[in-house]
């Protein structure tokens, strides 16, 4: 007969446990601990307190922001997930030195750090600067788009919201209707069991009528968002700071996540969440705040003049490459039209026998007298825009009409990147004097211009890769610019954290 060893749960049990000793040097929470109790300043925490005197002792900041920084390195980012790891973990115990502050206190206080978090990720950033983590020589900058904590459903602009708040509204009066005929019948729950589908039918009702209430009640406190180009653009009655965006995993209602990484060892200068979903012009913002940051630290308003900066084809707009050059930066932001100029990526002509030759400009004829373009299906393009400037290039548009194109046999062989109802092909006439856009272009065009442009790869994007797949932030879960903004920066601070624990600090 087998044998096994004996065991009863009503025994007891004796575990010594010493906190201190829990906290291993070379280990991500004791550089957390390590420098919350010895470089960072956590008395401007100390004003929003008035118990001096009467009233009970508050959980000290420290305390709270140690189990929030190792809650989010370890993808806790729920406010009672960290409430529990305090319970349940032993490492979590010896951060908090024994106590556990409620999900409700983490929370609030995580929400509450809108004037002390830029002054903690500084002091993170200048124990970084201390021990030589920062190269100064080159950087890269980057945005990973992350989901909010909002509704995609309730975003569109105010006449679409009204639209919505009406179909919600007729629909409750359709089951209010439904409702009062059902009570004339016969109503024997027991036998037919209707009265469960009433009981259903009343939480409904009661639900759409709480999110037409919403729409209307935040439609009238609320103005119409207006974009750069003076138009209305999508709110959201969840989150009106979050916007729809398109990134690598589909649309999503969320918020555009910026990084400036020093290239040394991927040390985050400066981080930002804001609701802008394209890239363009974000440079000035982003390297004012930074600026900012290296100030503070000591190292000066100038620490970016001369150096090399890098970012993808989404940032090079004209602002942007102005900002660059007033700022003295040796800039390499490619156009979008980098790729088709780059020699090694090219692919010779019948190297794949399933790629198909598409028509160029050159296939279509232009015809003097009527100022338009014949198509090789002999169908015209007239003139749609006399002048349009794009990258520094000025541009004639030329528009097919839509049925010429709509049941066309050549259409599979049309240009790429087209309208499916109707072609436009663009003429280039000219650029733009002092055409910066051109400049940049030849710079990242020449040996070195690629060479540098291709260690942007490695600096910026592991800094993602680390804090999305690593640490589990793959969305937000506060509402609102600034809160989201705290969160950001929280990571932030912990990626920075991690490399100081990676390279020796104790």
């Amino acid at each position: 007969m087998a044998k096994y060893k004996y065991y009863d749960y009503s025994q007891s049990m004796m575990i010594p446990v010493s906190l201190d000793k829990q906290l291993m040097p070379g280990t991500l929470e004791f550089a957390i601990h390590t420098l919350l109790e010895t470089r960072v300043d956590t008395s401007i925490f100390d004003d929003r307190y008035k118990n001096d005197e009467t009233g009970r002792y508050a959980y000290d900041p420290k305390v709270l922001l140690k189990i929030v920084l190792l809650g989010y390195s370890r993808g806790l980012i729920s406010s009672r997930d960290l409430e529990r790891a305090c319970r349940e973990n032993v490492t979590f115990m010896a951060l908090s030195c024994g106590q556990c502050p409620d999900h409700s206190t983490i929370a609030a206080f995580v929400s509450s750090l809108q004037d002390e978090i830029v002054y903690l990720f500084r002091d993170i950033l200048l124990v970084c600067e201390q021990e030589n983590l920062l190269g100064g020589t080159l950087f890269a900058l980057d945005g990973c788009k992350l989901p909010s904590n909002a509704s995609s459903r309730l975003s569109g602009r105010f006449s679409e919201l009204e639209v919505k708040k009406e179909i919600i509204e007729k629909k409750v009066r359709r089951l209010l209707k439904e409702q009062v005929e059902a009570d004339k019948e016969d109503d024997d729950d027991e036998k037919d069991g209707r009265g469960s589908g009433m009981r259903t039918r009343s939480t409904q009702i009661e639900r759409l009528q709480k999110k037409a209430d919403q729409i209307k009640k935040w439609l009238k406190d609320n103005e119409p968002k207006v974009g750069i180009q003076g138009r209305e653009i999508r709110s959201n009655v969840t989150d009106n700071d979050s916007t729809k965006m398109l990134s690598t995993h589909g649309t999503i209602q969320g918020y555009n996540a910026q990084a400036l990484v020093d290239s040394k060892k991927q040390v985050i200068l400066h981080a930002e969440a804001l609701g802008q979903p394209q890239d363009h012009r974000l440079i000035p913002q982003i390297l004012d705040a930074a600026k900012e940051n290296m100030e503070a630290i000591g190292c000066g308003n100038d620490y970016f003049c001369g150096k090399k900066f890098t970012a993808d084809s989404n940032y090079h707009d004209p602002t942007n490459l102005k900002r660059c050059e007033e700022e003295g930066l040796d800039a390499y932001i490619p156009d979008k039209r980098y790729r088709k100029r780059d020699p090694r990526l090219h692919v010779k002509e019948g190297y794949s026998p399933y790629r198909k030759k598409r028509y160029t400009l050159n296939d279509f004829k232009y015809d003097e007298n009527r100022d338009a373009y014949r198509c090789p299906n002999g169908k015209f393009l007239g003139l749609y825009v006399k002048k349009a400037i794009t990258d520094g290039i000025i541009y004639r548009r030329y528009r097919s009409e839509e049925h010429d194109c709509k049941g066309c046999e050549l259409k599979a062989k049309c240009m790429l990147r087209q309208s499916t109802k109707r072609r436009v092909i663009c003429v280039p006439l000219g650029s733009v004097p002092g055409n910066l856009s051109r400049a940049m272009a030849a710079k990242i065009d020449s040996e070195k211009g690629r060479k540098i442009y291709t260690r942007r790869l490695a600096i910026v994007e592991p800094v993602f890769a680390n804090i999305r797949t690593h640490k589990g932030m793959n969305r937000f879960t506060l509402r609102g610019k600034v809160k989201v903004n705290i969160q950001w920066l929280l990571y932030c601070m912990v990626h920075n954290i991690g490399k100081l624990a990676a390279y020796g600090y104790t």
